[in-house]
Formats: structure tokens, C-alpha cells, sequence
């Protein structure tokens, strides 16, 4: 990683000059870009890596490299399945924020306020609350303490021993990551609003951004062109067909339908000015050392030093350059991340079938974006470990 880092470091001079110029990257600072990232891939055994540009809210660049399936040698395109993993949060978020404007959800109102019965009572395969029936807090969460991860909850209910979802903090009091908290917010749109989180998805933020190889749920074309997987140790694990939506994690997606989708978030596209404003406002302050294990109340100074705080669907942050805003996505064989600048509005999308890369993504991002505040240390704390 120290290594990636002090290579990177001299090709600054591309990028710096970039980060200034308001028509975006040259030709041979995206060229030569290109060519570093995939000399990054070799030295780091990174199997297929895709990545975007976006300037001032429009896509500047999209490339892949390597391999789709490397015992095929089928290439990485473009426009290949790749799994979007929690990257979908922020797309999540995206549509309740359309949801806001609409007047169909407030973002400080009691998620009992828009349920036929209270959620306890909801007990399904599918949708079982029964957990709660005997933690009133549940009254609390808002959909904005849900998309800000400030659940209390722990990521996943089996993550807890007997398996029992359960309340470690109060509503709002920390920023503990969980998928949990989506699901409830995706059973309150659908069961209190009566809208289906798929179609609305489908709609609001897919069809809008021209995304056209990219669904909350598996469809058999994908197939012909589908991103399998690869582990750290370079353990092969094909693509799963997800028959179900999650509002956490479920999206099927490509680098260029990613690259439009962030181009559109960044510009604003569909949000009114003050919707837009809550989509990167901090609206948790984040203080632990780290985003995993989420349950701690360790604290470390340099959350603070960068303001590091849960927007919604996102994580933000500042520097002496302004507002910087992102989401990340992994699994033992994924590894995705979009990082944003508001001021400039400029993007870096990274998709990895190969979880891999994410050793070499804070020397690419810093060759694309210039000297940044991105928080490696809490993103990815094992490989930032002194």
C-alpha cells in the first residue's frame, strides 16, 4: 500500500494541474491515468477493475480492464454486470429524497406515523419486526436517522448471538452502519406507502439516469455479460442471481450506468435544491475509528478534523478545498467506491469484481482527484493499520 502511495505520489503533477482547470482532465492525463491503474492492477493481482470520471456533473471518462472471468479470459467492458453491493444505499436514499419532495415522507417524522400497524406486528419471512415488540424505540427511527445509519442497530440481526435484532444505542445517538435499518425504511415505503421499492427504483433513479444494464433484481440477460467474483486470496465466486430487492445491497449494475447515475446525484438531477442539500448534509456525526465493527464508542481525533459525518446514503467529509461526499460497496469478492467533490462537481467511480482493489483505490484516487481528505484510515482500516 506505502508503495502504491509513493508512486502515486509522483505523478501528482498530472492530476494537480486537472484539479484547477475548469474544462476537466486532458486526453494525456486521462491517458496516462489509464496506464497507471492498470500497472497498479498487475503489481496488486487485481482481476477486473472499471472506473469513471465525472466533471461538473457530466461523465468525462469510462474504461475497464482485466477480466470479467479470468479462467475464460472473458475482458471487463463497460458495460458488464458488476454487483453495485451497498453502493445501492446511496441510490436508496436518492429516491426517498424524491419521496421527500413529493410530500410523501418527511424526513424527521416517526416511521409509526406512516405504518397501517405498528411494526412489531409485522411478522413475515420476509418482514418479521417481532424482535421489537418490547423496544419501544423503534418509535424513534426517522428516515433520516435509517439513511444516516444511526439506528443503533448492528449491521446484520444474525451478527448478534441469539440472532434478535435489538436497539445498542438510541435512535440518532451514534453512527452504527446497518442494513438493518434499510430494510425497515424499504417496509415503510412499501407497506405505508404502498409503493413497490423495485419499480420505484426502477423509475425514479434507473430509467431517469438512462442506466440500462442495472436492477434491484436478477434478470437472465444479464447473463452473457456478468462480472464474477474474487476474493483477497484470489478465490474464484461466480455471480449470484438475487431474487430479491434490498434497498441495502441488492443492485446489479455496470461502470457506465454507474458513471451516469453519480453524474446525475452530483448535479442534482430530479431533487430540488434543498432535497439536494439533505443528500450530503451531515446529518450523524461519525467519531469512531473505524466504519467496521460498528458497534463501538471508541472515538478517534481524526473523524473530527475532518468533520467525518453520515449524510444520507453517504459519508462526508471537508478539506480546505470544500465538501467531498461518498459511498463505498464490498463483499469478499467486490469492492466499489464513489467519491465525490461538491464544489467542482467532480466524481471518481470505482467498480472491482476483484476485492483486491481496493489496495491500489487511494493511489488512484489521488492521481485522478488531486490531494483529497477521503478517510482511508476509517474505510478501510485493516490495510491503513500502523
Amino acid at each position: 500500500m506505502r508503495t502504491l502511495l509513493a508512486a502515486a505520489t509522483s505523478l501528482i503533477a498530472l492530476t494537480a494541474a486537472a484539479q484547477a482547470q475548469p474544462d476537466g482532465w486532458s486526453e494525456a492525463e486521462i491517458a496516462a491515468l489509464d496506464t497507471s491503474i492498470q500497472q497498479m492492477m498487475r503489481e496488486e493481482q487485481v482481476v477486473g477493475l472499471a472506473y469513471a470520471l465525472v466533471d461538473h456533473g457530466e461523465v468525462e471518462h469510462v474504461a475497464a480492464f482485466g477480466y470479467r472471468n479470468l479462467e475464460q479470459a472473458w475482458p471487463l467492458e463497460t458495460d458488464t454486470v458488476m454487483y453495485g453491493a451497498s453502493l445501492t444505499k446511496a441510490a436508496f436514499a436518492y429516491l426517498v429524497l424524491q419521496l421527500v419532495d413529493e410530500g410523501l415522507i418527511d424526513l424527521d417524522t416517526s416511521i409509526a406515523e406512516y405504518l397501517p400497524r405498528p411494526l412489531p406486528d409485522y411478522a413475515t419471512d420476509d418482514d418479521d419486526w417481532s424482535d421489537l415488540a418490547d423496544q419501544p424505540q423503534w418509535r424513534d427511527l426517522t428516515a433520516r436517522i435509517i439513511l444516516s445509519n444511526g439506528t443503533g442497530f448492528a449491521n446484520f440481526r444474525w451478527l448478534e448471538e441469539d440472532g434478535r435484532l435489538r436497539f445498542h444505542f438510541a435512535p440518532g445517538e451514534r453512527q452504527t452502519y446497518s442494513a438493518e435499518g434499510f430494510y425497515i425504511l424499504q417496509h415503510v415505503i412499501e407497506a405505508g406507502l404502498g409503493l413497490g421499492v423495485k419499480a420505484e427504483m426502477q423509475a425514479r433513479i434507473f430509467d431517469r439516469f438512462g442506466m440500462t444494464d442495472t436492477s434491484m433484481q436478477w434478470r437472465p440477460d444479464f447473463r452473457d455479460n456478468l462480472a464474477d467474483g474474487y476474493a483477497m486470496d484470489g478465490t474464484f465466486e461466480p455471480h449470484d442471481e438475487r431474487s430479491g430487492v434490498s434497498a441495502a445491497g441488492s443492485m446489479d449494475t455496470s461502470i457506465a450506468d454507474q458513471a451516469r447515475m453519480w453524474a446525475g446525484f452530483v448535479a442534482g438531477d430530479g431533487l430540488s435544491e434543498a432535497a439536494r442539500a439533505e443528500f450530503v448534509a451531515p446529518s450523524q456525526i461519525i467519531r469512531s475509528p473505524s466504519q467496521f465493527p460498528t458497534l463501538t464508542t471508541e472515538e478517534d481525533p481524526r473523524a473530527a478534523a475532518i468533520s467525518l459525518a453520515a449524510g444520507l446514503g453517504v459519508i462526508t467529509y471537508q478539506d480546505e478545498t470544500g465538501h467531498w461526499f461518498d459511498k463505498g460497496g464490498h463483499n469478499p469478492w467486490t469492492g466499489n467506491r464513489a467519491i465525490c467533490h461538491e464544489e467542482t462537481q467532480r466524481c471518481i467511480v470505482l467498480l472491482a469484481n476483484s476485492v483486491r482493489a481496493e489496495l491500489i483505490y487511494p493511489a488512484i484516487t489521488e492521481l485522478a482527484m488531486g490531494p483529497n481528505p477521503v478517510p482511508w484510515w476509517w474505510v478501510y482500516p485493516e490495510q491503513f493499520a500502523d
